[in-house]
């Protein structure tokens, strides 16, 4: 059975911060044609497209992170483990959930159809199949995730979870220019201000124009991992991906590298922030 995750850099904990990629994995299972409309690179319009690839910079300078490989169109590690529409199932899963606005409109736990594409399954789901994939690609990638931040948390005195995306191109605001990077702190209940106020000024002294929260202020993994009291916290970074793919936002250019370095030096910079605020506090 592959994998439905993998696990990025040294053994031990160079650094406090933790990266986490849950939607770009491509690992379509053979048999997906017997219950799956579409194929793979049909569904390609769900993942983040590459965005495994641009954490390898980050993953040289030694810092830690998880890798989803299970495709996002079969699970999404980014909702919640009860948010899945009751209309896709054959039977009940549970006691009915309250739905998330995403799950609404298609895109929960299992996501039931794109706007581009229409309904995805060919037939209601088992219940049952919808407990194997929990079971198997979900619970787990959590669980490496929250043992990685505890044990960042113990040995730096903190821990910053970094949950990297990457997002269709946007439309201009008013000033005419799009955003080429959201940072998302779930307007602040993730993150301490100081450490997203680092975040920030990373980002836009490396040249990139930023927004906050808008449209993209994170989802479940930061929701479930981040405690900014117990100074754990937690952003995520979409990244426009005209920045590092062709123009049919298919394959990677030569903007790869530079996307390399600015997460790799967000990292870094986090990681210094983090590091400055926590040894006075280990020293008292």
């Amino acid at each position: 059975m592959i994998a439905s995750f993998h696990r990025i850099g040294p053994e031990h904990l160079n650094w406090p911060v933790i990266l986490s990629v849950p939607h770009a994995g491509r690992d379509y299972p053979d048999d997906l044609a017997e219950y799956c409309r579409f194929t793979p690179k049909q569904l390609r319009s769900l993942e983040d497209r590459y965005a495994d690839r641009l954490i390898g910079h980050a993953q040289s300078a030694g810092f830690v992170g998880l890798v989803a490989q299970t495709p996002r169109a079969l699970i999404d590690l980014n909702r919640a483990e009860h948010d899945v529409d009751p209309g896709m199932l054959s039977a009940p899963l549970g006691p009915t959930p309250q739905l998330s606005t995403k799950a609404r409109g298609g895109l929960g736990l299992i996501p039931r159809r794109t706007a581009n594409l229409g309904e995805i399954w060919r037939h209601r789901l088992h219940p049952d199949q919808v407990r194997r994939r929990i079971e198997r690609d979900y619970r787990p990638y959590h669980a490496a995730l929250a043992a990685l931040l505890e044990q960042a948390r113990l040995q730096f005195g903190g821990a910053i979870l970094l949950d990297v995306h990457s997002m269709p191109p946007l439309p201009p605001t008013r000033d005419g220019m799009a955003p080429d990077i959201v940072i998302g702190d779930r307007f602040g209940r993730s993150a301490g201000q100081v450490i997203a106020q680092h975040a920030a000024r990373s980002i836009q002294s490396a040249g990139f124009r930023l927004a906050f929260n808008t449209p993209y202020a994170g989802g479940h993994i930061l929701d479930h991992h981040s405690r900014p009291e117990d100074n754990v916290h937690g952003l995520q970074i979409e990244i426009d991906r005209s920045l590092y793919l062709d123009a049919q936002l298919d394959e990677p250019t030569l903007g790869l590298t530079r996307m390399n370095q600015l997460i790799c030096q967000l990292a870094q910079d986090l990681s210094d922030s983090l590091l400055a605020q926590s040894l006075p506090l280990a020293a008292e």
